[in-house]
């Protein structure tokens, strides 16, 4: 009895379970942004929308893969949803600039959703919709079905957490962090 209890809260935790891949400049910044996020569990910098197996990040900067860096978020909707997942999201970044975020400038620093459904891909796009109506720029944002997400390197997973005194670190992740809390201060 207790084994089949243990299951049913197994699956019911387990269902509770959302991922989405989000890119939005520099994975760094975007990782930081979410790694201490309630109900976030799980951050992963890594690279998708490309078209190279096994990507690098030599290769992915140097533009040869088409891939953007981003960050696979593993949440619990019962915590934080995918409207606050993207509302923080939507702080963290600029998603009107084409190819870049502030200084940082290239194809891998795009503004990208990968989802897994079309639901979420409806989803999305009706938020993004709902959105522009905020910003005065025309959104920017691809959305794309996620067909493989590759890890980065170990050096780049919690970057902030590991080299906070870095000046990246300083005056480019910590004001997005600062933004982000003092927006959505029931998250932090």
């Amino acid at each position: 009895m207790k084994l089949l209890l243990a299951l049913i809260m197994t699956i019911n935790i387990s269902s509770n379970i959302e991922k989405i891949v989000l890119g939005g400049g520099c994975f760094w910044c975007i990782e930081a942004v979410f790694e201490k996020t309630n109900g976030v569990i799980k951050v992963e910098s890594g690279y998708a929308g490309g078209n190279k197996i096994n990507p690098s990040y030599k290769d992915v900067t140097k533009g040869l893969t088409n891939h953007a860096e981003v960050c696979k978020i593993t949440y619990d909707k019962t915590v934080i949803d995918l409207k606050e997942v993207l509302d923080i999201f939507y702080v963290a970044h600029d998603p009107t600039q084409i190819n870049r975020q502030g200084n940082d400038v290239g194809r891998h620093y795009r503004s990208i959703i990968l989802f897994d459904s079309k639901e979420e891909e409806n989803y999305i796009n009706n938020f993004i919709d709902d959105k522009q109506k905020s910003f005065e720029n025309k959104i920017v944002t691809e959305v794309k079905k996620l067909d493989k997400f590759f890890v980065a390197e170990k050096y780049h997973q919690n970057y902030f957490e590991l080299n906070s005194s870095q000046p990246y670190c300083r005056f480019v992740i910590l004001p997005k962090l600062k933004k982000v809390k003092s927006n959505f201060p029931n998250f932090y």
